[in-house]
């Protein structure tokens, strides 16, 4: 399967960059290919931003990349229409949002008008100016980073964001090895010169298709089905999952067994993404500690005590 073999590339020039990290390397990738956008929550200089120019890079898309502070304007993302002079008429101005793969970082410190001009790309492919709405290039995704709560100038995304990324990663440090390695590569002029371009926006979609082909079973959309029900009986949660996220599962479980060689979804494939598609999208009592911790232990609980269905 070509599309298969395409995809490994992708992974294999991406790890040129991001050292030590590979199951969080599959996932963006499986997001990509699932039509979903990326959050990225880990402290500052674990290579969160790496990570999103080294797949623009392996699958030439080109990328634009914004600084959120909270002087960000949303015509900075937008565009916005300036008088011509010469020709006497308005003319718009394309905005950072305007690309194939656009990276918000430390998106949690934009303001909340900013970030609904981001939900309006994301949710609905395009941007509205003036009254006129435009639709954004296709392909596009987001990769957002975000500091952890907390941090300083930093603050909570809404839910109603949070619900629009179809995974939330954290990097983390890496093991001593790794950041050896890392730290050589440094010194030896940077790995990011090393990530060449494996793919196209053609062969991107053309892997997306493919995905979309793989067949899901009933029994398997009723184990999903069962699983975001649960999160909503949980008492130890003000609020679960919403139908969105079942849909986002689902096309995530298909990405899932695409690149592990498969036609159709198994189980293992939800239980290989559940965690890191559900738990962000949790809402925890109001004054709960620890939320995010709790949020990813939980949705581990429900994963366990609901039971898979066994597939003839």
């Amino acid at each position: 399967m070509i599309e298969k073999q395409l995809s490994a590339q992708v992974v294999g020039e991406v790890k040129k960059a991001v050292v030590g990290k590979d199951n969080a390397v599959v996932k963006v990738l499986l997001a990509i290919l699932a039509r979903g956008h990326v959050l990225l929550e880990d402290i500052p200089g674990v290579g969160k931003t790496t990570m999103a120019i080294a797949f623009s890079r392996a699958l030439g898309l080109r990328y634009n990349r914004v600084q959120f502070t909270p002087d960000v304007m949303p015509s900075d993302l937008t565009g916005f229409s300036l008088y011509n002079k010469a020709t006497g008429q308005m003319e718009y101005q394309p905005g950072a949002l305007l690309c194939n793969l656009f990276l918000a970082d430390e998106l949690n410190r934009a303001t909340s008008r900013t970030q609904s001009a981001l939900l309006e790309a994301m949710e609905e492919g395009k941007v509205t100016v003036d009254g006129v709405s435009r639709p954004v290039p296709d392909p596009f995704l987001v990769i957002a980073t975000q500091n952890p709560a907390g941090a300083s100038g930093t603050q909570l995304l809404p839910d109603s964001q949070l619900d629009r990324f179809a995974l939330r990663l954290s990097m983390g440090y890496p093991a001593p090895a790794d950041e050896l390695e890392l730290l050589q590569r440094k010194l030896r002029g940077g790995a990011m010169g090393a990530v060449g371009q494996v793919a196209d926006r053609a062969q991107l979609a053309a892997m997306r298709d493919e995905v979309d082909r793989v067949f899901v079973d009933d029994e398997i959309l009723q184990y999903i089905l069962h699983l975001v029900i649960a999160t909503r009986n949980n008492p130890g949660l003000a609020q679960g999952a919403s139908p969105r996220a079942a849909i986002s599962v689902a096309a995530l479980c298909r990405a899932v067994a695409f690149l592990r060689g498969r036609d159709y979804v198994v189980p293992e494939d939800v239980r290989f993404i559940w965690v890191d598609a559900i738990a962000h999208r949790l809402v925890l009592p109001a004054g709960a500690a620890g939320s995010t911790q709790r949020a990813v232990e939980l949705a581990g609980e429900i994963l366990n005590a609901v039971r898979p269905p066994q597939l003839r």
